[in-house]
């Protein structure tokens, strides 16, 4: 997961019930297999005095986007898996413009609806469907 990061920021207050997002996530950052897929993330904790402030999990992608959570009412798994989705889109991306292609494919409507080769094609009552 943090191989996607450079960096993760992840604000609560130690009092406040609604830091388990929080909590859950700082664990995974902190697990080695995590470390060890990006050891150059940074994983900033900031406690916050303030109740009012709602616990926050920040992160940025190595392409510098940013994206800010509201650990209240975000589960940590969410988190992650949206995390992982972006990165698999960022490498597939990366990949892309390494083999010098344009980026994002741009795919004609007509093609969307060609036969492929090699299968069969659809009954008109499949497509219905």
């Amino acid at each position: 997961m943090l191989k996607f990061l450079s960096k993760v920021k992840i604000e609560f207050n130690a009092l406040d019930p609604r830091t388990a997002s929080c909590m859950e996530f700082l664990a995974q950052c902190n697990s080695r297999k995590a470390k060890e897929s990006n050891p150059g993330c940074e994983v900033e904790v900031k406690r916050k005095n303030n109740v009012e402030h709602p616990p926050q999990i920040t992160v940025t992608f190595v392409n510098g986007v940013e994206e800010a959570f509201d650990a209240t009412s975000t589960p940590a798994h969410h988190i992650t898996k949206m995390i992982l989705e972006k990165g698999q889109y960022l490498e597939t991306e990366q990949m892309f413009r390494e083999a010098g292609e344009q980026w994002p494919v741009i795919i004609p409507h007509e093609e969307l609806s060609q036969h492929a080769p090699g299968t069969k094609p659809r009954k008109a009552e499949e497509k219905k469907q």
